[in-house]
């Protein structure tokens, strides 16, 4: 909290509410450069890498959520998605949470990633505009949830065993 030591004039308010607004546009502005209801192309900054227990690999470009605010907003309202793009939920400790599709008007799949790095469990999860909504759950504490388009995972043969291993991508892509 900010502490005055004197007490806030017309003026002083004012200057906050503008402040506070100019903050919030540039909050909405900046949340996953979305426009339209889709998501900006090419403005993912993370890359989630799959390695299957036979070697086999896959790649997937991502938006990373990492606050209490990115992660209840995820991906809702988002009209489309690229193939090989998602989110990355990232989570500071092992949590148990579940996950809704409240507002998400695509079909996603979702994997859980323990914290020694595997996948513990991969659910196909449908959009949901009412206000009950299904609740998806990991079988295991998870610190790493990414979703992708609906059938991802599967179409790739990436499940749970699976590696996974998130980084910043390089500007050259």
């Amino acid at each position: 909290a900010t502490r005055l030591t004197h007490p806030p004039t017309r003026a002083t308010i004012g200057d906050m509410w503008k402040l506070a607004a100019i903050a919030s546009s540039c909050l909405l502005l900046a949340a996953c450069n979305r426009q339209d209801g889709a998501l900006e192309p090419g403005s993912p900054d993370h890359r989630v890498s799959f390695t299957s227990a036979s070697g086999s690999g896959a790649e997937l470009d991502v938006w990373v959520a990492d606050s209490d605010e990115e992660r209840a907003q995820g991906l809702m309202g988002i009209e489309q998605l690229d193939e090989d793009h998602g989110m990355a939920f990232v989570f500071d400790e092992p949590s148990t949470g579940f996950f809704w599709m409240k507002n998400t008007l695509i079909p996603l799949s979702i994997a859980f990633v323990n914290e020694q790095g595997a996948i513990v469990s991969v659910l196909d999860m449908e959009p949901c505009e009412s206000d009950s909504c299904p609740s998806y759950w990991s079988e295991a504490p998870y610190v790493l949830a990414v979703e992708a388009n609906a059938g991802y995972f599967d179409r790739r043969g990436i499940g749970p065993g699976d590696r996974v291993r998130l980084t910043e991508r390089s500007p050259d892509g």
